[in-house]
């Protein structure tokens, strides 16, 4: 009987002793998932406060910036405000120029393309080469913290943060931080360190075809070139001020003259009907679109001349 009692009691505290540390190991996870959840709303109270602070303040630096080797570069890493250029100061060639580049539905989107992410995506699936969905939103949060690694969790990040930049900054502000920290070249950041390294003039004085050159090795600066330009960089440069004239209607691209024949001529002067015909005295250009006004015709202005004269005539008969 003694035995059974000896054996009981052990077994009781065997199961008392297991409670213990259950008890214990539970109270540790609740103690750490509290924690953990705290921290967590830290980070995420501190991230939304540094993104919110960003739509005034200008960053000296970027992720990017902090990763680039600068040694080898043979430069010293500057600070992005040194050279930044406002909103309003900003060109709108080059605006336009980036968003025919790399963005075109820029100014309607939520910060990211759904559309384009998709048609990526079918064509990774497809094995066909996938072409960047990247829109300039993405790009700028994907230059202000993140790296330039390619995996899905880093993508769901940059998505997860360019949706909340363009809620609280809005597009303008998305533009101008874009303009600013984007690399334009090695170790050449910013339109205002670009305009002058490549152009040795302020960002404001760009030309339509440079303003386009700079757009175009965007997708990839470490390689391509502004100032010399290879023929890819001039033959996606005048891709770009094409689609800068599609998207805004102002006439960016010059298209060449057609060659005209002689006897073509000869015959327009011959002909003195062509001169007749409607012509276009102002061309009213806007974001939209183009606006046509002040239409009118030679033939009107025979008219109000064959009137004045009757009028004339009929003064002096009176």
């Amino acid at each position: 009987m003694e035995n059974v009692d000896f054996e009981y009691s052990e077994e009781t505290g065997k199961k008392i002793e297991v409670q213990e540390i259950t008890s214990k190991v539970w109270l540790y996870t609740k103690k750490t998932m509290k924690w953990a959840s705290i921290s967590f709303v830290v980070v995420v109270v501190m991230s939304f406060v540094m993104l919110l602070s960003l739509k005034w303040v200008n960053p000296s630096f970027t992720a990017f910036t902090l990763q680039e080797d600068w040694e080898e570069l043979g430069k010293e890493r500057y600070s992005l405000t040194e050279k930044w250029v406002p909103y309003n100061d900003i060109p709108q060639n080059i605006k336009w120029a980036v968003v025919a580049s790399e963005d075109q539905k820029f100014w309607n989107h939520p910060g990211i393309d759904l559309v384009a992410i998709a048609e990526a995506y079918q064509e990774m699936e497809s094995g066909e080469r996938v072409r960047g969905a990247s829109t300039i939103t993405q790009q700028v949060a994907k230059n202000l913290f993140l790296s330039s690694d390619k995996n899905f969790f880093r993508k769901g990040v940059e998505a997860g943060l360019a949706i909340t930049i363009d809620a609280l900054w809005g597009k303008e502000r998305v533009m101008e931080m874009y303009l600013n920290i984007a690399e334009f070249g090695p170790g050449v950041y910013g339109i205002g360190e670009a305009s002058d390294h490549f152009f040795s003039k302020n960002a404001k004085s760009l030309k339509d075809d440079e303003s386009a050159r700079m757009a175009a090795v965007l997708p990839n600066p470490k390689r391509m070139r502004v100032e010399p330009a290879s023929p890819y960089v001039k033959q996606r440069k005048d891709w770009i001020l094409k689609n800068m004239m599609n998207l805004s209607g102002i006439a960016y691209y010059d298209y060449p003259e057609p060659e005209t024949k002689q006897d073509s001529v000869e015959s327009i002067e011959n002909d003195s009907s062509f001169f007749d015909d409607t012509f276009i005295n102002r061309v009213q250009i806007s974001r939209v679109g183009l606006a046509l006004s002040d239409v009118s015709t030679t033939t009107n202005s025979k008219i109000d001349s064959t009137n004045s004269d009757s009028t004339k005539s009929n003064d002096q008969n009176l």
